[in-house]
């Protein structure tokens, strides 16, 4: 017989540590960027011609690492001597190491580590408490695991960036602060490091979240208690938002509606898998479109003004 008051509990209790410690980021991130650089949005540079992969640079990196006379300037590289931005070098290390000065791939390994340790403990109270796959939205109908599901998630998916990318490229041109220094730390500066984000980190990041935020907090919560599912997507998008501080205030806003949409989405087909894989595009088009590509919406809608 399953535990439903119990499991329900257990998620009351990873989904407070999930947002303490999205907090205890949240404030790493931005002391690190010092204090000038907290109103001043980092930009990805145009990679499209270089012969590296760069490396996010952070907005307070001491420019006297760096033996050139170019000037420099917080969030840039300096240019090559062909005009191209340089990819970073390793410069001094202060003493007492802050969150740009772990390399990417021990945050990538810590971020995958801690979204897996926070879906492991409720996956197993799940299975503990005797939760059946259906109130998470794991059936045999093909629109919960079939194809149909894999359509609806990726059109989603697709859809979402787009509206995303335009809505913060319009408040970039207004002059509204949207923070993207947490993306451009986890940006890899290798192909395996691509891979190993791609394929490894971001589906781990969609699948906690979406399991956690969306098939326990509403599915789970609804099938136990029968609870409005409509209530609980709004609980849920607000512990969304609240999870995402670190992008800032727009990004919240932002990320709290995109939470909403995901939940609408999932409150109507009942599918975990189909908000698991428009979460992941969302996030992967993200850093492959800006950061690995170096497309700037924002700059292409000012040219355009």
């Amino acid at each position: 017989m399953a535990q439903w008051a119990a499991f329900v509990g257990l998620t009351g209790v990873v989904l407070t540590l999930l947002l303490a410690l999205a907090r205890l980021s949240q404030h790493a991130v931005r002391d690190d960027a010092g204090g000038a650089a907290n109103d001043v949005r980092s930009r990805s540079p145009d990679r499209r011609h270089s012969d590296e992969i760069p490396r996010f640079v952070p907005p307070d990196a001491d420019a006297s690492a760096n033996a050139t006379d170019v000037d420099s300037h917080p969030g840039e590289r300096p240019p090559r001597a062909n005009g191209e931005l340089a990819a970073t070098g390793t410069g001094r290390r202060d003493p007492n190491p802050t969150a740009d000065d772990l390399s990417t791939g021990a945050l990538l390994a810590n971020v995958a580590l801690t979204q897996g340790l926070f879906g492991g403990l409720l996956f197993a109270g799940a299975w503990y408490f005797g939760i059946p796959a259906w109130a998470f939205g794991v059936t045999d109908a093909p629109l919960s695991t079939g194809l149909p599901a894999l359509a609806v998630g990726t059109l989603l998916g697709v859809a979402l960036y787009a509206v995303n990318a335009v809505g913060a490229a319009t408040a970039d041109a207004a002059g509204v602060e949207y923070d993207e220094r947490l993306r451009g730390m986890l940006s890899p500066d290798s192909t395996a490091g691509w891979l190993i984000l791609l394929l490894g980190v971001l589906p781990i990041i969609a699948g906690v979240e979406e399991f956690i935020f969306r098939a326990a907090v509403i599915g789970a919560t609804a099938a136990g208690f029968g609870t409005s599912p409509w209530a609980l997507a709004v609980v849920s998008s607000i512990a969304f938002a609240l999870g995402h501080g670190a992008q800032g205030r727009v990004g919240v806003v932002v990320t709290g509606t995109l939470g909403f949409v995901l939940a609408t989405a999932f409150v109507l087909t009942e599918s975990v898998l189909v908000v698991f894989v428009a979460h992941y595009l969302v996030n992967a088009l993200e850093f492959v479109v800006h950061e690995l590509l170096g497309i700037e919406w924002a700059e292409r809608l000012r040219e355009n003004w």
